[in-house]
Parts: C-alpha cells; sequence; structure tokens
C-alpha cells in the first residue's frame, strides 16, 4: 500500500450561507484558513484562495508538513477542535476553515469549503463553480477519487499481481477520460479554469510526486502516455496560484512518514518538472 492515514471521523460541515439568517455569513477576515500544502486535500483549497485572491479577507495559516500530535494530528489546531467538540474523538487535522468570532470550526470538508469559497467569497475572481457546471464538477471529483484509489490498489507491493493489473488498467481508463475531456480546449469545462481544473491538477501532482514512487517504471511509462494532459499540468503549475502552492519538500516527508510500501523502479521516472513551477 502506498501510504497510510490516522483513520477518519466525521467531518465538521457547516456552510457559509448568504447573510446573516444562516449563521455563518461572509465577511472580510471572519474566517481563518488552516492548511498543510503537503495534503492535496489543503493543496486544492490554497489553489482556490489564490484564483480568488482571498489573501485580504480569509487569512491561512500554514501549518507543518508532518503532523506533530499524537494521532496524527496538528498541536496547534488542537484548541479549535476541543472549542468545537469536547473531547474530539479524532485527530485535529487540516484543512481547517475556523470563525474568528466563535472561536470555532466551520469545516474540516474540502469539498465544501471548496464550494463556499468559490460560491461567497468569489468576489472579481474568475467563476470557479460556473451555474449549471455543478454536476460536471462532481463527476470530475468522482474521476479523481478513482484515480487515486486506482493508483493506490496499482502500488500495492503485497497485493496480488492480477488485481495490481486491474488497478493499473482503471487507472489508465480514467487518464484517458480526464484527457478526453480535454479534447479542443484548455480547461476541463470552458474556457477558464474552475473547480475542476484545481481538482485534477492536485490529482496530477499527488500522482506523480507520490503513487508514482510505487508503481514500476512500465507503469508510469504507460501513465506519461497522455501528452496532453500532462501538459495541461504543466500548464497550470506555470500559473502562480497553482505553481506557488507546490510544496515538493513537505509532501516528501509527508509521504516517508506516512508510507507502509515499497519503493519502485517507477519511483525514477519523473512525469513532470515540478520543481521548475514550485
Amino acid at each position: 500500500m502506498s501510504a497510510t492515514f490516522p483513520t477518519a471521523v466525521p467531518p465538521f460541515r457547516s456552510r457559509i450561507g448568504r447573510d446573516a439568517r444562516s449563521g455563518y455569513y461572509a465577511a472580510s477576515r471572519r474566517y481563518r484558513l488552516h492548511l498543510v500544502l503537503s495534503c492535496p486535500h489543503s493543496v486544492q483549497i490554497a489553489v482556490v484562495h489564490g484564483l480568488l485572491g482571498l489573501d485580504d479577507i480569509v487569512p491561512v495559516t500554514l501549518l507543518p508538513a508532518v503532523p506533530d500530535a499524537p494521532g496524527g494530528g496538528h498541536r496547534a489546531l488542537r484548541p479549535l477542535y476541543e472549542a468545537s467538540a469536547h473531547q474530539h474523538p479524532g485527530p485535529a487535522a487540516a484543512p481547517v476553515l475556523s470563525d474568528g468570532w466563535t472561536g470555532r470550526i466551520v469545516s474540516t470538508h474540502a469539498p465544501d469549503i471548496l464550494r463556499d469559497l468559490a460560491r461567497r467569497f468569489g468576489g472579481d475572481g474568475p467563476e470557479l463553480l460556473p451555474c449549471g457546471a455543478e454536476q460536471a464538477v462532481e463527476d470530475v471529483a468522482r474521476l479523481c477519487e478513482g484515480i487515486t484509489a486506482a493508483a493506490q490498489r496499482a502500488g500495492r507491493w503485497d497485493g496480488d499481481p492480477a488485481a495490481r493489473a486491474t488497478a493499473l488498467a482503471t487507472l489508465l481508463d480514467a487518464l484517458d477520460e480526464l484527457q478526453r475531456r480535454l479534447d479542443g480546449r484548455e480547461y476541463l469545462l470552458g474556457d477558464g479554469p474552475t473547480l475542476a481544473d484545481v481538482q485534477a491538477w492536485a490529482t496530477l501532482l499527488q500522482l506523480d510526486t507520490v503513487h508514482r514512487h510505487h508503481l514500476d517504471a512500465e507503469a508510469v511509462h504507460r501513465i506519461t502516455g497522455h501528452p496532453r494532459l500532462w501538459a495541461y499540468a504543466r500548464r497550470l503549475a506555470a500559473h502562480p496560484a497553482f505553481g506557488s502552492r507546490i510544496d515538493l519538500d513537505g509532501i516528501a516527508r509527508r509521504h516517508h512518514a506516512h508510507c507502509r510500501g515499497r519503493e519502485a523502479a517507477g519511483a525514477a521516472v519523473p512525469i513532470v518538472d515540478w520543481a521548475a513551477y514550485a
């Protein structure tokens, strides 16, 4: 298996509404993001934050790449978790959207945080969740989840060879589908970046910087056989909102801290020179 992570607990899932009647509503500097750039979910949120130019509206606290508390959480987040749920049973993990007015957690559910940033704090930024595109964004999100799950199964050194081969075929099919969505256009859903592009890019970054290390060289060469897809990943990486969120050292340290698998020959076959954009 590529890596193991702390056991998941039910996330905090409040939402940012339209106005005061919603309880939580958009207000400048009321909320704070707590992110770990070695975590793919945090990377997505950080990219959206950058695309929307929210530095002065929703401040960000960056946490260490490797959790520093027992059970896999971050000590700095424990007061927020305790204030939000007494004797919280799980690790104090990122990402977190906190409310400075109450001192409590609004949400730890990355998909909700992404959508609330795009809908409630978009301002003059790009339309990351265009009207009518919700289902298409969901479809890409599921496709990306499938890519990650298949890559993990394909990299299981202790798994059945036939199961690994099936997982690799599933992974390649999903990459084919993602590449087909780029036919004749620069972005997945239209003329500009959307949440779908943010999710796809973070998935490709994770595939190359983490999961590739547990695949054999032949598998990685087959993964590279999607030239439009990887050119798309490079093009997005050249955008400051994407490239400035690449923390290669942090990703490597987090991976090595959690990894329970064996490194394979594919580790020596990098796909994208991410350091050129970081």
